[in-house]
């Protein structure tokens, strides 16, 4: 009984045994990681993904890194910028293991140096510009501190893929400076706007003005020129008419019978002429001779006598006849009985 307990307990013993031995010597090594083997502890080899057999108490894992990109939170910290102000920068790092030999064995923790590195690498790159640059320097900053980084890296088996800056955070005495002057610097732009809108707008009546006006006095003139060509050719009309009505009168005196109509005419206006002469005022002087029609008349046949040999040539020229015309009658002598002048 005490030899079959005995037995028991070694084969247990045995048991556990071989279960240890699998357990250190089969290895499954995840997707995207990589296990650094040492033999009697000396760097041996990289176990990629899969599975691996190890050499029991030969063989061991020291070192299991990941091959995904991570991320590495900057701890935030006080920079001085150029002109003498400090702010409160952050960021955030992304790196990548690209050779787990170097990762292991050239340097102790790539994270603490990477972290350390980019800290005195951003205070480097914001003592060298203005805190009002530092906003809008942010890609230079970053790709400056992944410079930086890459050439201490690069022993390290490790990548810097990318530095971002979270925040930079003026004191607040700087940040209500910055307040009032971002708040001046609008006010001058919403003035400078208005001024300009007011003087587009003066620019623009005045020029409104300027074509009504030179509008205006076109119209003006326009109107002048369409009146004195009116007033032209109303004269030119009146005195088209008159020169026809002279004519006419001039041909009928020197038809047949002109004479006695001209004298009928004198006699029926006189007539007429005479008879308002009461009509007009109470006070009348009258000549000797008044009844006296036919001397009246006489006296202005010999008028018109008188006139007539001054206006032939106007006349002639006015209305020549026509060539091979006959040429007009003489007057005719008065009736007998009236005197001749």
């Amino acid at each position: 009984m005490e030899s079959f307990s005995a037995a028991l307990v070694i084969a247990v013993v045995l048991a556990i045994f071989a279960i240890l031995v699998v357990v250190k010597t089969a290895v499954v090594v995840p997707q995207q990681n990589a296990y650094v083997v040492e033999r009697l502890g000396r760097f041996y080899g990289v176990l990629d993904a899969g599975f691996h057999i190890l050499l029991p108490f030969i063989d061991a894992i020291r070192y299991r890194h990941t091959l995904k990109e991570q991320a590495l939170d900057i701890p935030e910290q006080v920079c001085i910028t150029k002109d003498n102000v400090q702010v409160a920068v952050d960021g955030i790092l992304y790196l990548k293991v690209l050779d787990p030999q170097r990762a292991s064995y050239g340097i102790a923790d790539y994270y603490y140096a990477i972290s350390q590195l980019a800290q005195t690498a951003l205070r480097s790159e914001i003592g060298k510009i203005d805190l009002d640059r530092t906003f809008e320097e942010r890609s230079h900053i970053n790709g400056m501190v992944i410079t930086e980084l890459d050439k201490a890296t690069g022993p390290w088996g490790v990548k810097v893929l990318r530095y971002e800056i979270k925040n930079i955070t003026p004191p607040r005495d700087v940040l209500a400076a910055m307040e009032k002057q971002m708040r001046a610097e609008r006010e001058k732009r919403a003035v400078i706007l208005a001024s300009e809108g007011e003087r587009d707008a003066a620019i623009n009546s005045a020029e409104g003005k300027k074509q009504q006006v030179i509008k205006a006095s076109e119209a003006s003139r326009q109107q002048q020129i369409n009146e004195a060509e009116g007033q032209a050719q109303a004269i030119l009309a009146i005195s088209s008419a008159t020169a026809d009505g002279l004519r006419k009168v001039a041909e009928a005196i020197s038809a047949q019978g002109g004479i006695e109509a001209v004298q009928l005419r004198v006699a029926e206006q006189y007539v007429e002429q005479f008879g308002n002469l009461a009509k007009v005022n109470n006070t009348v002087i009258l000549p000797a001779t008044l009844s006296d029609v036919g001397s009246m008349i006489a006296a202005a046949m010999n008028v018109l006598r008188t006139a007539a040999p001054q206006a032939e040539p106007v006349r002639n020229t006015i209305a020549a006849p026509p060539r091979g015309a006959a040429p007009p009658l003489p007057p005719r002598p008065p009736p007998p009985g009236r005197p001749v002048p």
